[in-house]
């Protein structure tokens, strides 16, 4: 199978070397280990020699696709579907209803992505059939390692009794394969260069006391309005920042583990569509999403190792663009050693201002992809009936039950208030603020 013109709608005229190699080295060997850093084009690195070895005319499941996180899996799922494949796809992750999953199986799509427990509960359950799996990517496996899930990642690929193609993907070198992932022998391609990427610039700045909030706050008034992801060790501590930040007239979101699905989709929605410009969260964020155009990396708390803090910084300077990492150290804190090339930033004797308010705030659609409802039926409602000019309407995202859009604030209250009583393609839909 001809793998260019799944490239046409990625708007990629050509790939980069490492997909290159990856894609040459599928032809050859039947087990390959890749290991290239966070935004680097590994998805596409991975998906292209999948693709190349399926075919239109099988029946059933032939690609399995297995990763840490349920935000990897829909990022995964997204590039897959934007390529126009003509094969189908569907994900399967923890913390919504399972029943969704269960009736998008019941003709079985030619591709499965998910996390390892949900995939390993829909083997068990018969909801999968694995008698026609042919390929296996295993991404980010240091991460699952990491995740502990080692039991459910051995039930999965014992249950594969057809597999011929297996591709592993770390960013770690160091990396140390159990038996059961029956990766020997294999071929390692190895992009990983232990080098800055080249348009990522390092700082730190001292703040006066162990109470960093206040220097964070500068720091943040003084890159107002560009895209910034604050990193925290701990949940409450993402929640605590968040709220300190907000009190002062700062609008921002946060996104830990701990939150509920709905509640982790709006926070990246909002994110994504410029509703807010700045991200509080935990390591959760330093892989996995993949987020165009992220300006400012700060590390709040120190990260926990030198992998840690290479991935953190890997949410920017992402395939070529250039961004800014910047670490934040107490009084009582010290450069790492793996940071030792960062520059000290000292900021400005005038404090600047708060930002303004971003121009766009997100409504909720409670209809989406099931409700046969997509960004072209949305875009024609807010125009027509809502009465909004195309440049009043941001970016939309549409989920399988519901959808995200993003409206210039300006217009938003008008906007709800006139679309209260319309339809969407005949149909009543609640439109209200994303909360």
């Amino acid at each position: 199978m001809q793998v260019q013109p799944f490239l046409e709608p990625l708007g990629i005229q050509s790939l980069l070397p490492m997909q290159e190699a990856t894609l040459a080295a599928s032809r050859i060997h039947a087990k390959l280990v890749l290991l290239s850093a966070t935004g680097s084009g590994k998805t596409i690195g991975f998906l292209l020699p999948v693709l190349e070895k399926m075919t239109l005319e099988k029946k059933g499941t032939q690609s399995l696709i297995v990763v840490p996180t349920r935000e990897l899996a829909l990022q995964i799922e997204k590039v897959f579907r934007k390529m126009n494949t003509g094969f189908g796809v569907t994900c399967c992750y923890g913390g919504h209803k399972r029943e969704v999953e269960e009736n998008n199986l019941k003709e079985a799509p030619a591709v499965v992505i998910g996390t390892p427990g949900r995939l390993a509960d829909h083997i068990r359950r018969g909801n999968i059939s694995t008698a026609g799996i042919s390929q296996l990517v295993l991404d980010e496996f240091d991460k699952m390692m990491e995740f502990g899930f080692d039991e459910e990642l051995s039930f999965i690929i014992q249950s594969l009794p057809a597999i011929s193609f297996r591709l592993l993907v770390s960013a770690t070198e160091a990396l140390s394969l159990p038996g059961f992932v029956d990766m020997s022998p294999a071929e390692v391609l190895n992009f990983l260069s232990g080098e800055t990427a080249a348009g990522l610039q390092l700082l730190y700045c001292k703040a006066p006391s162990a109470d960093k909030l206040d220097t964070l706050f500068q720091l943040l008034c003084l890159w107002g309005g560009r895209s910034t992801i604050v990193f925290c060790n701990f949940r409450d501590t993402v929640e605590k920042t968040s709220e300190w930040l907000r009190d002062r007239g700062l609008v921002n979101v946060f996104y830990h583990g701990a939150l509920e699905q709905d509640q982790r989709e709006t926070a990246l929605a909002k994110f994504t569509n410029g509703t807010a410009d700045v991200l509080v969260t935990t390591d959760l964020a330093a892989r996995g999403l993949d987020i165009k155009h992220i300006r400012y990396i700060i590390h709040f708390q120190l990260p926990a190792d030198e992998a840690a803090f290479t991935h953190r910084n890997g949410r920017t300077a992402r395939m070529e663009e250039s961004g800014t990492a910047l670490l934040l150290l107490g009084e009582d804190e010290f450069l790492p050693d793996y940071a030792a090339e960062a520059t000290a930033f000292t900021l400005p004797a005038h404090r600047a201002p708060v930002p303004e308010k971003p121009k766009w705030v997100t409504l909720l659609v409670a209809a989406g992809k099931k409700d046969k409802i997509n960004k072209v039926d949305i875009v024609g409602f807010l125009t027509q009936k809502g009465q909004l000019k195309k440049d009043e309407v941001g970016l939309i995202e549409v989920k399988d039950f519901h959808a995200f859009v993003a409206v210039r604030r300006s217009k938003a209250s008008s906007l709800l208030a006139i679309v209260k009583n319309e339809k969407i393609k005949g149909r009543k839909v609640k439109i209200d603020y994303a909360k």
